[in-house]
């Protein structure tokens, strides 16, 4: 069992013939995932990597019948390319572009919101690493071969993070159901809280490690959620416990600016919902090895 993407998943490539593109959709393929084709405008009717080009997203699922998507579309051009995605009935979307505008980003979030909740493309990112289901598919840039299948969910803003709890959890011999990048800017699609309720209801996942960092209050929503419905161990490391508040710290939204948004505040939120703190990034394993075999833990 998997969230959001499994080996049936059938995935269309935005920016396909692009050289980054063109570099990620056959490591995603070589993993194993099911790409049926891709999209770069102009390109139509073309054969690449042995799939289809086409014109349009909607050209594309009409053709191959296309449920997920995921951009490699330059900033300036990317917002257009997720509500593409949206209004040719892609069920879900993966934006690993960084840069994109915060106002085009607003527009992304406004236009979506036309759509009932049930009918509304799910999306991660932008500036994130991407999606995994291990030894299913892959859609994102993330080194699959670190991710072990398993049980265990992950979600993150930060790639990186992401691929040393996989890796370390590894090393212990405990593996992934599905791992989520939301991306780190301000304005993002899918949130904590929201990847928190599918993992919840996910019958094969038994436990979730939540990676944040400071900027924005999703984290501590997130807790507060899991407390009043979270029926599964949450462990959870925020990042930038040294950052000074009003000074931006590598990613778009890790920035503080208010009472919460602080990695140290976060983490008291954190703690006093009820769930467990990994206290920084070498204690992924441990902590996971600890808490799934009912170990004791400092919350």
């Amino acid at each position: 069992m998997s969230i959001l993407l499994n080996k049936n998943t059938k995935v269309l490539v935005q920016g396909f013939t692009g050289k980054i593109g063109t570099f990620h959709a056959q490591e995603m393929m070589d993993y194993g995932t099911n790409v049926v084709g891709g999209v770069t405008p102009g390109k139509g009717g073309a054969m690449h990597l042995g799939k289809p080009v086409f014109n349009t997203v909607r050209g594309a699922v009409q053709e191959t019948g296309a449920e997920a998507s995921i951009v490699f579309v330059p900033p300036p051009f990317a917002a257009d390319s997720i509500m593409e995605a949206a209004d040719a009935g892609i069920k879900y979307c993966v934006c690993i572009t960084d840069g994109i505008p915060a106002q085009d980003m607003m527009r992304v979030k406004r236009y979506m919101r036309r759509y009932k909740k049930e009918d509304r493309m799910i999306l991660t990112g932008p500036n994130c690493a991407g999606s995994i289901t291990p030894g299913e598919a892959m859609m994102g840039i993330m080194p699959g071969h670190i991710y072990m299948p398993g049980r265990v969910g992950i979600v993150g803003r930060s790639g990186t993070l992401g691929y040393e709890a996989a890796s370390q959890m590894k090393a212990r011999g405990i593996g992934v159901s599905t791992s989520i990048g939301i991306g780190g800017d301000p304005i993002n699609g899918f949130s904590f809280r929201d990847c928190l309720e599918l993992f919840n209801n996910d019958p094969n996942t038994d436990a979730v490690v939540m990676i944040g960092e400071i900027g924005g209050p999703q984290e501590a929503e997130a807790a507060e959620w899991a407390r009043d419905n979270m029926k599964k161990p949450l462990m959870a490391y925020v990042a930038g416990l040294s950052a000074p508040k009003g000074k931006r710290m590598g990613h778009a939204g890790a920035i503080v600016s208010a009472f919460g948004e602080s990695a140290q505040e976060k983490v008291e939120i954190i703690r006093e919902a009820g769930h467990t703190i990994v206290p920084n990034p070498a204690a992924f394993g441990e902590i996971v090895e600890a808490v799934l075999t009912g170990k004791k833990v400092a919350a």
